[in-house]
């Protein structure tokens, strides 16, 4: 008849097992990265901090563009111009557009739930591939369209003393807009060692990208509204400004294409910029608990927001369950950076080769991520 379990301790023999010495840690709460680690991260990877800043150049841009476009319909009603319902047309599908990269500010800020572990940054590319295809409907393709008509239409008059003060105005409101786009994207590409038009093409941010695309291509097809309509008025020849109007749809056509296809890009995923993997490389290795790095992937999730993969080898020898908490930890310090939404880790293989940041990415050996701009 077995014991009772009262007396267990006093008739059994066998020693109870003591627990291992080294004694578990839970995993340190989420910390900011080391100064050195935390000034390896570019100014661009601030995980949305900018936030408001985009807000104010898209703001910007909404405003300048519905006074200009409600300007520009009234001078195309006075003057019968081809070239300005072009500019009328391009005003109303930017100022249209502007609603579209509210949405994508708002939207892709939104935090994430069981659903959506990752959050909703990527939305913001939908919402900025809608305004991409706007402007090319709404713009390019109704400027084209009305510039053939009127090339076939014959003679066009009205008053040309209008249509240039308009497009004076609108040149200088589209200017303030460009220039509060040039000024959000000018601290953004130095910090990524980049000019400014490179940075505006290779940034995860789609709304800085749209507006300063959209004030360009507007600022420039002012300037061949206006040469449409002095051609026209000096020639007699209404086929300048009928001209004029299919040329600045042939820009705005172009713009769209190329902002369709960097969103596009973002959307079925892309890895971040080399320099944004190098930074984080370098911030990894600048973590007192971490010895080498041997695999990093890193993929854009939202506006100036990455997640992270790797292989890492950890200092020392530990125990398994202590290795793990210590994992968690690095994770929780890199997942504290703004610009990073989530890390994963895991143990480098003994035989891995190290990832070196000075070096070249194809001396890296081992290495298997391809890396694209961002």
């Amino acid at each position: 008849m077995p014991a009772d379990t009262d007396d267990a301790s006093a008739v059994s023999p066998v020693p109870v097992p003591q627990p291992a010495t080294e004694s578990l840690t839970a995993p340190p709460a989420p910390t900011e990265l080391p100064p050195e680690a935390q000034d390896a991260i570019p100014l661009q990877q601030d995980g949305g901090a900018g936030k408001s800043e985009s807000g104010l150049t898209v703001a910007i841009a909404f405003v300048a563009n519905l006074i200009i476009a409600i300007a520009k319909t009234g001078a195309a009603l006075l003057t019968g111009s081809a070239s300005m319902v072009a500019e009328a047309a391009h005003s109303w599908a930017d100022a249209g557009n502007e609603v579209f990269l509210v949405m994508a500010n708002r939207r892709s800020r939104r935090p994430p739930e069981p659903g959506h572990p990752l959050g909703f940054g990527r939305e913001a590319y939908v919402w900025a591939l809608f305004a991409a295809m706007g402007l090319f409907v709404a713009g390019g393709a109704v400027s084209i369209t009305h510039g053939v008509q009127e090339l076939f239409a014959g003679e066009s008059g009205g008053d040309y003393l209008v249509a240039y003060i308009v497009l004076a105005v609108s040149f200088l409101l589209e200017g303030t807009s460009f220039l509060q786009s040039v000024r959000q994207a000018r601290p953004e590409a130095a910090s990524m060692n980049r000019d400014v038009i490179e940075h505006v093409v290779e940034t995860s941010d789609p709304t800085l990208r749209a507006v300063f695309a959209e004030d360009s291509a507007a600022l420039a097809g002012i300037v061949i509204a206006a040469l449409g309509l002095a051609l026209h008025q000096i020639t007699g020849m209404a086929a300048f400004d009928a001209i004029g109007s299919i040329l600045v749809g042939v820009l705005l056509g172009v713009v769209a294409i190329v902002l369709i296809g960097r969103n596009r890009r973002f959307l079925i995923g892309q890895e971040a910029d080399p320099q944004v993997r190098d930074a984080t490389l370098r911030a990894l290795l600048a973590l007192p608990e971490v010895d080498r790095v041997t695999r990093l992937r890193l993929e854009v999730v939202g506006p100036r927001m990455i997640t992270v993969v790797g292989d890492v080898d950890l200092i020392g020898d530990d125990i398994e369950p202590n290795v793990a908490m210590r994992l968690r930890g690095v994770e929780a310090k890199l997942s504290a950076s703004p610009a990073v939404v989530d890390a994963v880790l895991s143990l480098s293989a003994p035989d891995e080769l190290s990832l070196n940041p000075d070096a070249a990415p194809a001396a890296s050996g081992t290495v298997t991520t391809r890396v694209r701009g961002r």
